[in-house]
């Protein structure tokens, strides 16, 4: 057990000597580093001049840049706005269709209840099944055209702007 305590009083000792002179050599490096001036020294003219000149187009292209973003916002907010009349007419059409239909539907019942036959319910069924099915699909086509008549309104100004864009850009 002895000789494993002094061991350790014999590592300890060397250690620290050993720290010591690595603090030593630390400090002598520090004291030898040679120090460079940036600040004294001047730049050449050629290295000036490619720098100001990719600043300079750096400007340019983020002007460039800055009205494109512009006119593309402003091509959303009207594309927006268009979608948004064109949504409106759309749901507008929706409801005089249902309108019409729900009175269809009230008008067939209201006679329906009035049947004396069998075979005049059967006609009366037929001609209202005919005339219901004309006015769906014309209600259908109606919707349609107004569907691409926004499609064509909402993307219309995305069309131009993009155009209008890359041309500047380019």
């Amino acid at each position: 057990m002895e000789g494993n305590v002094n061991a350790n009083v014999n590592t300890k000792s060397k250690t620290s000597k050993t720290s010591g002179a690595f603090e030593g050599a630390k400090a002598e490096a520090r004291s030898e580093m040679p120090k460079f001036d940036f600040l004294k020294m001047e730049i050449p003219t050629a290295f000036r001049e490619i720098a100001e000149k990719g600043l300079s187009q750096a400007k340019e292209n983020y002007e460039k840049l800055k009205v494109a973003a512009e006119e593309a916002t402003d091509v959303l907010e009207e594309t927006y706005a268009s979608a948004t009349r064109g949504g409106t007419d759309y749901g507008l059409k929706l409801i005089d269709a249902a309108r019409a239909n729900t009175n269809a539907a009230f008008d067939f019942f209201s006679e329906f209840i009035t049947v004396k036959s069998l075979a005049e319910a059967v006609e009366l069924s037929t001609a209202h099944a005919r005339k219901q099915f004309d006015q769906v699909s014309e209600q259908g086509r109606e919707l349609a055209s107004i569907a691409q008549k926004v499609l064509n309104e909402a993307s219309e100004p995305i069309k131009s702007g993009v155009s209008k864009a890359f041309s500047k850009v380019a």
